[in-house]
C-alpha cells in the first residue's frame, strides 16, 4: 500500500477514533435511535447534487445500507445509550476487524500472509491493554449488542468489498439513504413521539455539532475512503487500521484535552501501530534477499 492511501486511512482511524466521543455528546441531546436516522439523513444530502447512475445494484446498495446504517449503528447507538463507555465502545467494535479477516479468508479466498498475522497479533495485545484500563459499564447487554454491531460492520465491510462500486463516494450517499425510514420507524415505536419531539424541539449547539460531524465528517467522509481502500485492497489489509481508532482516540485526549496518558498506555498505543506497521508497511529484508538483475 502506497504512503498516501496509508495516511488515508490514518485519517480515518483519527476521525472515527474522535467519534466516539463526539457520539456521546449528541446522545445527551438525542435518542440513540433517532439520533442515528438524523445522521444518515444529513449524510444522504449530497446526492442532491451528486448525478448520474447507481454506483452499484440496488440490492447492494441495500443490502450495505441495512448492515452498516439499521443494525451497526443502531446496535451500537442503544448498547452506548444502555452504559458502554465511549472509549470501550470503540475499543470492542474494533472487533469487526478479526470478524472481516475471517469473513474473507471464508468467502473471498484471501488468506492473510503469516507476516500479516503476526501483526494483528501485536495490535491486538496493544487493544487487551487499553481494554485492561477501562471498566466495562452498566450493562453486560450494551457489551453484547457492541459485539453484534461489529459482526454487522464486518459484513459490510465484505459487502463493500463485493459492490464493485467505483464512486465511493455515491456509494456510502446512496448507502446512507437506506436506513433513515427504518431508523425512524424504530425510534417511533421505542423512544416515541414525545422524546423525539422534545429532542427535535430544543437541541443545543453540543448537539447540532455533534450531528453535523458525525454525518459529514465520520460518515459521508470517513466511509468514502474506507470504502474506496476496501474496494482497491484486500480486507486483510484495510480493515487492520480500524484496530488503531481507540488508539486515536486515546491520542485526540491527550492532545486536544489534556487526558492523562500513562506509561501502559504508551505502550499499548506503540503496539498497536508496531502491529499495523508490520502488516502494512513494505518489507525491507524482502528487497534486499532479491538477486540484482544484471545490467
Amino acid at each position: 500500500m502506497p504512503l498516501p492511501h496509508i495516511l488515508l486511512a490514518l485519517l480515518v482511524t483519527l476521525i472515527w477514533g474522535v467519534n466516539f466521543v463526539v457520539i456521546k455528546v449528541g446522545l445527551e441531546d438525542f435518542p440513540p435511535l433517532l439520533f442515528c436516522a438524523l445522521r444518515f439523513a444529513l449524510a444522504a444530502l449530497p446526492l442532491l447534487f451528486l448525478r448520474g447512475p447507481l454506483p452499484a445494484p440496488l440490492w447492494r446498495i441495500v443490502q450495505i445500507g441495512v448492515l452498516l446504517g439499521v443494525i451497526k449503528f443502531g446496535l451500537l447507538f442503544v448498547g452506548m445509550h444502555l452504559g458502554m463507555p465511549a472509549g470501550l465502545s470503540s475499543l470492542v467494535l474494533q472487533s469487526q476487524v478479526f470478524f472481516t479477516v475471517l469473513i474473507a479468508a471464508v468467502l473471498l479466498g484471501e488468506r492473510p500472509t503469516p507476516r500479516a498475522l503476526v501483526g494483528l497479533l501485536l495490535a491486538a495485545g496493544g487493544l487487551l491493554l487499553i481494554g485492561l484500563q477501562r471498566p466495562l459499564g452498566d450493562s453486560l447487554l450494551g457489551f453484547a449488542l457492541v459485539i453484534g454491531a461489529a459482526l454487522a460492520w464486518a459484513c459490510a465491510n465484505i459487502a463493500t468489498k463485493r459492490s464493485g462500486a467505483s464512486d465511493m463516494l455515491r456509494l456510502i450517499c446512496w448507502v446512507s439513504l437506506v436506513p433513515v425510514l427504518p431508523l425512524l420507524g424504530l425510534s417511533y415505536l421505542f423512544e416515541g413521539p414525545q422524546a423525539i419531539g422534545a429532542a427535535l424541539a430544543q437541541p443545543s449547539w453540543r448537539g447540532i455539532g455533534a450531528l453535523l460531524y458525525i454525518a459529514f465528517l465520520a460518515t459521508t467522509v470517513g466511509f468514502a475512503l474506507w470504502s474506496f481502500l476496501l474496494r482497491r485492497y484486500p480486507a486483510s489489509l484495510v480493515t487492520p487500521f480500524a484496530l488503531a481508532v481507540p488508539v486515536s482516540g486515546l491520542l485526540a485526549g491527550w492532545l486536544l484535552l489534556g487526558e492523562a496518558l500513562d506509561g501502559l498506555g504508551w505502550l499499548a498505543c506503540a503496539l498497536v501501530f508496531g502491529g499495523l506497521a508490520i502488516t502494512v508497511l513494505p518489507w525491507p529484508l524482502r528487497r534486499l534477499r532479491q538477486p540484482v538483475a544484471s545490467q
